[in-house]
């Protein structure tokens, strides 16, 4: 995977999908070839979710709570529940990283196609934390950070797993 530089021409749309594809390409690619059982461990003792399936699954859950739940409106079907608020954390060392990765790439796909069919100043059904109606844009923005922090964890993971690491 190899990181380019974002033309000055290219329109807000473009930039900001680019570059969130980049960050979801690089949360896959810190996770390949690791093997099923390094996939699965905690290797930081305070932080016992922590793991590469739990983060995966995290990225996957928080695409669907902001674009699902939060954007277009739809009932919060997701893993959490009020005693369990990271859930997807934790039931991820039960599924298969590859498994969880797939599921990552599908559903970035029908995101992709969600993003591409509405307007960036498209305002959410629903409001965040805060009571503010966040657009399409700040969505983006949003899910980009998030996803960039946590390939910072991933690669952290990565590298006690098996002693890999990438750029």
């Amino acid at each position: 995977m190899t990181r380019t530089d974002t033309p000055p021409a290219w329109d807000e749309r473009t930039q900001l999908t680019t570059f969130l594809a980049y960050v979801r390409d690089t949360a896959r690619a810190k996770c390949e070839g690791v093997s099923p059982e390094d996939a699965r461990k905690a290797p930081l003792p305070g932080s016992p979710l922590m793991t590469l399936c739990g983060l995966i699954s995290h990225l996957r859950w928080v695409e669907y709570y902001w674009f699902q739940v939060v954007f277009l409106g739809e009932e919060d079907e997701g893993p959490w529940t009020d005693e369990d608020p990271d859930r997807e954390m934790r039931i991820a060392v039960d599924i298969p990283l590859t498994e969880l990765l797939q599921q990552y790439e599908e559903q970035a796909a029908r995101y992709r196609e969600l993003v591409a069919a509405h307007d960036l100043d498209a305002t959410a059904k629903r409001p965040i934390r805060d009571g503010l109606q966040v657009d399409l844009r700040w969505i983006l923005l949003h899910l980009t950070e998030e996803t960039a922090r946590h390939n910072g964890h991933l690669d952290i993971l990565r590298e006690l797993a098996d002693g890999q690491t990438g750029d």
